[in-house]
């Protein structure tokens, strides 16, 4: 209990402390003021008078909403003497040039036209790509296990050997029970208990009473169930804490400024991204110059740096010339401290098709990026970590399709070596759009990636059959190679609550 109360009193000093130095408190600083100067606020009641005054005025929700956006993203408070880089990740094994002006003229006149003159790239190959990455985590190893209670490393034949705690059948039943049978889903077309359209209509009209109401926290219940089509933009953007204010407009901006101004050699690593992977696909080649908008833009943002205090991660750094190695000459670099893999540019193609303007756009997908995607790429203990999501894809498979999963494994072809650029991209590139956004409707409303492990296991199940008679690892790719005919919502629900018990 006092654990309990120390913990919380952590939470309240974080979080005060977070907002202190936002641009909300500083406007609810100014309404207080303004409020003063009304009559029907009493020196005697002077403070449950303004408190009455933010309810009222709507600035008491903008509040709840931001504190909600805190305990969303944070991480659970560990005690203030703890070093820092357990604050970051508790396993100590997963601890282990300005431009010429005639140039940035140029850059400014094609700004809305990026993807028809970029730079030579053919000296550029991408920092790492998924595979790569795959190499690494399978040969992460906990020193001092012996026999842990989370996972016997004798029964387990994936390719993960660290002993994380993942959840078993039964928790995710549990965790993601608004997505069982019985419960009304967008994406499903069979009739349940009430018809489809009839359940439509009513969820539409509950989803424009929770846009009205301005609640995050009841936005993300809502969007659990899925989102319809024309409210998605707008739920995310309310869940996300995005509201694109006029102070928002002018940061994106002078991010624009700067990337005029100033050359990167990351730069070229975006536009290689780009061109190998969203150019080349049927859903987003259109959007190719959002996509340098965005990721430019991003490459600059130092309060993507924020981010770094609850990720794993350190953010890579660069010295003045001649300085190499003392920390006062020190940057980070890129600015935001994240330097783009193949197929990063897949993490903000999909939100093209909701968001037109680019400042919000870029808005959205920074957010997505703070609190979802980083832990993608990023070795951590964390429950929807990479790590963590490769474990569960391999235990639900084992588990719960043995034969499957040792033919696999016998003929050389072990299932993570196909999921894993799945699950390394959220899915993204591999599903149609439609499917996809309404799989990241169920990442954001329960704050968790954890599905994107399900949804893997899920898809071997539903191609079961054809994988028993594969004899090698490219017959059982090529199997797996088109998932853009699959349905997100009843594979899940399938997997989860029809054929296990």
């Amino acid at each position: 209990m006092l654990q309990e109360e120390e913990d919380l009193s952590l939470t309240i000093a974080h979080i005060v402390q977070k907002l202190k130095g936002s641009r909300l408190y500083s406007q609810l600083e100014r309404q207080a003021w303004v409020s003063l100067q009304k009559p029907e606020i009493k020196l005697e009641s002077l403070k449950e008078d303004i408190k009455e005054f933010f309810k009222l005025s709507g600035w008491e929700k903008k509040l709840h909403n931001a504190v909600y956006s805190e305990l969303t993203v944070f991480p659970l408070p560990r005690h203030p003497a703890a070093p820092p880089e357990h604050l970051k990740e508790p396993l100590v094994y997963m601890r282990k040039a300005q431009r010429p002006v005639v140039e940035q003229k140029e850059l400014l006149n094609k700004w809305n036209e990026m993807g028809t003159d970029e730079p030579d790239l053919s000296l550029f190959r991408p920092v790492y790509a998924p595979k790569d990455f795959l190499e690494v985590l399978i040969n992460l190893r906990n020193p001092n296990y012996e026999n842990g209670d989370h996972l016997n490393l004798k029964t387990h034949l994936g390719l993960i050997q660290v002993p994380l705690k993942v959840k078993f059948i039964s928790e995710l039943k549990e965790f993601f029970v608004e997505l069982s049978l019985n419960t009304g889903q967008l994406g499903i077309d069979d009739a349940t208990q009430v018809p489809p359209e009839l359940f439509e209509n009513e969820h539409v009209r509950l989803g424009q009473k929770v846009l009205a109401e301005q609640d995050s926290a009841a936005a993300q219940q809502y969007i659990r169930q899925g989102s319809p089509t024309a409210l998605r933009a707008e739920l995310w953007a309310l869940i996300l804490n995005v509201s694109n204010q006029p102070e928002d407009l002018l940061y994106y901006e002078q991010l624009k400024s700067n990337v005029i101004q100033h050359d990167l050699l990351v730069d070229s690593l975006i536009y290689k991204d780009v061109k190998l992977t969203a150019s080349n696909d049927d859903y987003y080649f259109v959007f190719e110059d959002y996509l340098y908008q965005v990721l430019l833009c991003f490459s600059r943002d130092t309060s993507v740096l924020g981010h770094f205090a609850y990720n794993s991660a350190s953010p890579p750094k660069s010295y003045i010339r001649g300085k190499l190695g003392m920390e006062d000459y020190a940057v980070f670099y890129p600015p935001n401290g994240v330097i783009p893999f193949h197929g990063f540019s897949m993490y903000v193609a999909p939100l093209c098709f909701l968001y037109h303007e680019p400042s919000k756009l870029y808005q959205i997908f920074r957010e997505m990026y703070v609190r979802f995607f980083f832990r993608l790429h990023s070795i951590s203990s964390h429950p929807s970590g990479i790590v963590s999501l490769c474990l569960l894809f391999e235990t639900l498979l084992q588990t719960h399709l043995p034969q499957l999963f040792y033919h696999l494994r016998e003929i050389g072809a072990q299932p993570l070596r196909i999921s894993f650029k799945w699950m390394v991209r959220a899915f993204s590139g591999y599903l149609a759009t439609d499917q996809l956004l309404l799989l990241w409707d169920r990442i954001l409303g329960y704050n968790s990636l954890e599905i994107l492990a399900v949804l893997a296991a899920a898809v071997f199940a539903f191609r079961a059959v054809n994988l028993m008679e594969v004899t090698s690892l490219a017959a059982a790719e090529a199997v797996l190679a088109d998932l853009s005919t699959l349905k997100v919502m009843p594979l899940l629900q399938i997997f989860l609550f029809a054929t296990i018990t």
